[in-house]
């Protein structure tokens, strides 16, 4: 599960996403000048350290674009290459902002989502009561079929763009869409959000 801390945090995320997104090789030719939010989701880190979180982003001209990122505690060694920011967050401190594609973490997340038929964390917000459950908009399936299936040992991280495809090589070729799309694979992953009712393809495997 992932969740949520009242907080204030700087920068925050769009303006974080705003100052970044639009000098990436992968947005292809979306007009990235202005963002907004269409959804999110999550995946869990099994040991409960990193954050995972993939943004759906609106551009000026009607495309989307589909940006992993990962949040961290302390910086991850010689990661500086991806790093993308530091934000203040008035609950959990200083975070490292890391590009996912980049980070082992979310790779690993989204391989198991993918081929064990996963889906995104629910959502707590962290209140004096305790946690409370929070809606979620933006879901992700995984094709797998089996939710034991065992993920092949990954190697060290290979990161190539080819326009708005991201290309992960890490023992397994993982493909993820920039701008998602209507298609199909054997193993892979789709999603909707509000305002787009029809799954669309997010990443595949193979």
């Amino acid at each position: 599960m992932a969740v949520h801390h009242p907080a204030t945090i700087v920068p925050t995320k769009m303006e974080l996403l705003q100052a970044w997104v639009p000098d990436q090789p992968w947005c292809g030719t979306a007009d990235a000048s202005s963002l907004t939010k269409l959804g999110s989701y999550r995946f869990d880190d099994p040991d409960g350290e990193v954050g995972i979180e993939t943004h759906l982003l609106g551009t000026a001209d009607g495309q989307v674009l589909q940006v992993p990122l990962t949040y961290r505690g302390a910086p991850r060694e010689a990661a500086e290459d991806s790093l993308i920011s530091t934000m203040t967050h008035t609950t959990l401190g200083d975070r490292w902002i890391y590009d996912g594609c980049h980070d082992p973490v979310y790779v690993r997340a989204l391989a198991t989502a993918i081929m064990t038929g996963g889906r995104e964390a629910d959502l707590f917000m962290a209140t004096d009561e305790g946690l409370v459950q929070e809606p979620v908009t933006t879901h992700v399936h995984g094709s797998g079929s089996s939710p034991t299936t065992a993920l092949p040992e990954l190697s060290a991280l290979a990161v190539a763009h080819e326009d708005t495809i991201t290309r992960i090589h890490a023992g397994i070729e993982i493909t993820l869409l920039r701008t998602p799309t209507l298609g199909a694979s054997e193993l892979m992953l789709s999603g909707t959000w509000p305002g787009q009712e029809t799954a669309l393809l997010l990443a595949t495997i193979g």
